[in-house]
C-alpha cells in the first residue's frame, strides 16, 4: 500500500503543519470554546468576481469541531446573486481543495484564476444567474488536513449552519442542498452521512457526490508502493491525516532525507503543486523502513475517514457521477457504498459519464448535476437506479 510505510509508527516527530494565514480574520478567536458549532464568529464583503460577475463575495468564520471534538475556527466563501431574494436556494459547493497550504484557502482561490475551480464555475453562475446562494467552505479545516473527510463534512455543515444564521443572507427557509467533485466529493459525502446524527435540524434537500474515493484504504492499495503519477496526493493526504491525528499517524517519525524534503517541499502547496512535486515518486523511496508494519492505530484513521466502512447513512436523495474508466479513485467501493446506502432506503441515482481521465469527469458531468439540483429544489421525485 502506498501509505502503509508512510503510516508506520515509530519514535515520535512532530508533524509539519502549515504556515498561518497572514490575514488575522483567519485566526481563532479567544472565546471559540463560548460558542456553538455553526455560529458566525466574523463576517467581510470581499471585492467583486470577475469569474462571478454581479455577485456579493462574503467570508464568514464561524465555529466548527475538529475530528477530537474540540472547537475549532473554521471559514466559508457565499456568494450571493445580484437580485438576491429571500428564501431561494443555498447549495454548499465543496470544491477539490486537495491542499496543504492556507494560501490554498477558496477566499484566495477565487483570486487566483484556479483552474480546477474554472470547471465548475459555468454551473455555478447557471444558479447565480437564477437566484441561488453559493457557499464554498473551506473544509479541510484551519490546518488543512487533507484527508480527514469527517472533519470536512463537519465544516460543510457548520458552514450551511452559519450561512443560515446571517440576517443580511435571507436564507433561513432556503431549500438547501450539496455538491463535490473528488476531495469536495469526499466532504460531499461525509456531510451527507453526517447529517442525520451531526446536524439534525438541517433540512437538506439532496446531494450531489462526483469522483469521490469512498474508501481511503482501497485508494491506498490501488496506487501501491510502485512509483506512481499521482504519488503526491498519497504522500499529502498522509501529511493530512498526520495534523488532523497526530497522536495515531506518525509519517515524520519514518521519512529519510528524500521523504523529509518531499514532505517540506509540499507542506504549503495547493493541488497542482502537490501533483507535480510528487509525481513518480513511491513510498518504497521516502522511508527507511524496509517491510509493512502492523500500525493499527494509523490505519484506523483511515477507515474511520472512509464513507464506505461508515455505518450511517444520508435520509436525502444521492446523485453520484464519475467516469467509468477514473484511474485514480476506486470505483468498486463506490459501488458498495451505493448497495448499503440504498439497503437503507437512500434514493440514489449513478450516471456514468463519458471521460476518460479524473478531472475531466467534473465538467462533463455539470449539466447533469444542474438539473438534478433543481429537479430537487422543484419538488420533483428524485430518480434512482439503486
Amino acid at each position: 500500500m502506498a501509505l502503509s510505510l508512510l503510516l508506520a509508527t515509530t519514535a515520535a516527530a512532530e508533524p509539519v503543519y502549515p504556515a498561518p494565514d497572514p490575514d488575522p480574520f483567519y485566526a481563532a478567536p479567544g472565546n471559540l470554546a463560548a460558542h456553538q458549532p455553526g455560529d458566525v464568529l466574523e463576517t467581510r464583503i470581499l471585492p467583486p468576481l470577475a469569474g462571478f460577475p454581479g455577485a456579493t463575495v462574503r467570508l464568514i468564520e464561524f465555529r466548527s469541531t475538529n475530528s477530537r471534538g474540540a472547537p475549532i475556527a473554521a471559514t466559508t466563501t457565499v456568494l450571493t446573486p445580484a437580485f438576491q431574494q429571500p428564501g431561494m436556494p443555498l447549495l454548499s459547493y465543496q470544491h477539490f481543495i486537495n491542499s496543504l497550504g492556507t494560501g490554498c484557502a477558496v477566499s484566495h482561490l477565487l483570486y487566483s484564476n484556479d483552474v480546477n475551480l474554472s470547471a465548475t464555475t459555468p454551473m455555478l453562475n447557471v444558479l447565480l444567474t437564477r437566484g441561488w446562494s453559493i457557499a464554498l467552505p473551506d473544509h479541510l479545516g484551519p490546518q488543512f488536513a487533507l484527508g480527514a473527510g469527517r472533519l470536512g463534512g463537519q465544516i460543510t455543515l457548520d458552514g450551511l449552519r452559519a450561512a443560515k444564521q446571517l440576517p443580511e443572507l435571507a436564507l433561513q427557509t432556503s431549500p438547501t442542498l450539496l455538491t463535490g467533485y473528488s476531495g469536495g466529493g469526499l466532504a460531499t459525502a461525509w456531510a451527507a452521512a453526517l447529517q442525520p446524527s451531526y446536524a439534525p435540524e438541517l433540512q437538506l434537500a439532496g446531494a450531489a457526490i462526483g469522483g469521490a474515493p469512498m474508501n481511503l484504504v482501497a485508494m491506498a492499495e490501488g496506487l501501491g508502493l510502485e512509483p506512481h503519477p499521482a504519488f503526491g496526493l498519497a504522500m499529502a493526504a498522509a501529511i493530512g491525516l498526520e495534523r488532523e491525528y497526530p497522536e495515531q499517524v506518525q509519517i515524520s517519525s519514518n521519512l529519510n532525507a528524500r521523504g523529509r524534503a518531499l514532505r517540506d517541499a509540499m507542506a504549503n502547496s495547493c493541488t497542482n503543486e502537490i501533483l507535480a512535486i510528487g509525481a513518480g515518486g513511491s513510498a518504497r523511496e521516502m522511508t527507511d523502513q524496509a517491510s509493512v508494519f502492523n500500525m493499527p492505530e494509523a490505519w484506523s484513521v483511515v477507515e474511520d475517514n472512509s464513507v464506505e466502512l461508515y455505518g450511517g447513512a444520508p435520509r436525502i436523495p444521492i446523485f453520484e457521477w464519475h467516469s467509468p474508466t477514473d484511474p485514480l479513485i476506486p470505483l468498486q467501493s463506490i459501488d458498495n457504498t451505493a448497495r448499503r446506502w440504498c439497503a437503507a432506503g437512500v434514493r440514489w441515482q449513478m450516471v456514468h459519464v463519458p471521460a476518460i481521465d479524473h478531472l475531466s469527469a467534473a465538467a462533463v458531468g455539470a449539466p447533469a448535476v444542474l438539473a438534478w439540483l433543481e429537479g430537487r429544489v422543484r419538488g420533483e421525485p428524485a430518480p434512482s437506479n439503486c
